[in-house]
């Protein structure tokens, strides 16, 4: 397994010191994003319906019955949350698959921006967003924690040197933060594009990526400075989840 406690990939540029001119300017996101209103962000606050996209985002396609087996829950209840899913556009059934008694559930593709300023002008919509990032971010967790302690007892050593634990650190401002997110994810949008038009290949086995870029909370704004002294904190940045 490749680690590295420094520098996110060979193509990021996360120096310290970074300066306009290193990143790139911001531009509007290369693939689909789709922003929850307050009818939709209140239908997807339920955990178990939260972690129906997930499963589905990790695994594609699946039934009541088969996200009844991975979730450890009844093939009824799925069903009914898989529903409520569908009338906000969440899942979707797959065409020409199933049957009227076995039908078969696919996420879209696209990014799902879940928290947004005018979400968080109401109590109801603020918690709302909460609880569905605290899920995602729970499973993500739980992921990562997983291939952490058991990895290399699991998995063949092809596996685990082409696996990549990695974290950057630099001084940023927040137009430079937002400029490098833009252009990370748009990069890595239109590399698993590419890998996808691949179409299934031999071997393959389900991969999670994650890309966390964010200001560190709780420590002044200027820690780690060089001669400058501020308590300005930063806030977190909007959540997406792509599947």
């Amino acid at each position: 397994m490749k680690s590295s406690p420094d520098v996110a990939s060979a193509a990021a540029v996360t120096a310290e010191g970074a300066t306009d001119e290193d990143l790139p300017a911001a531009q509007e996101p290369t693939f689909p994003v789709r922003r929850v209103d307050t009818a939709s962000l209140k239908a997807l606050a339920h955990p178990l319906r939260v972690q129906i996209l997930e499963m589905l985002s990790r695994y594609g396609a699946q039934t009541a019955c088969s996200l009844g087996e991975l979730l450890n829950e009844s093939s009824g209840s799925t069903s009914y949350h898989l529903r409520q899913l569908a009338k906000h556009d969440f899942v979707r059934e797959v065409e020409g698959k199933g049957t009227a008694r076995e039908r078969w559930w696919e996420r879209p593709r696209g990014a799902i921006q879940i928290t947004s300023p005018e979400l968080a002008t109401s109590p109801a919509t603020e918690e709302a967003s909460r609880l569905v990032t605290r899920e995602f971010e729970h499973s993500r967790q739980a992921v990562l924690a997983d291939f952490m302690a058991h990895g290399s007892e699991s998995l063949d050593a092809e596996w685990l040197h082409a696996a990549l634990i990695s974290t950057a650190n630099a001084r940023l401002t927040a137009d430079q933060l937002a400029r490098y997110t833009t252009a990370l994810e748009a990069y890595g949008h239109r590399l698993l594009e590419d890998i996808r038009n691949e179409g299934e290949q031999e071997g393959a086995r389900p991969v999670q990526i994650h890309l966390n870029a964010f200001p560190i909370l709780g420590v002044p704004a200027s820690a780690g400075s060089r001669g400058h002294s501020s308590r300005n904190q930063q806030s977190a940045s909007p959540e997406r989840n792509v599947p």
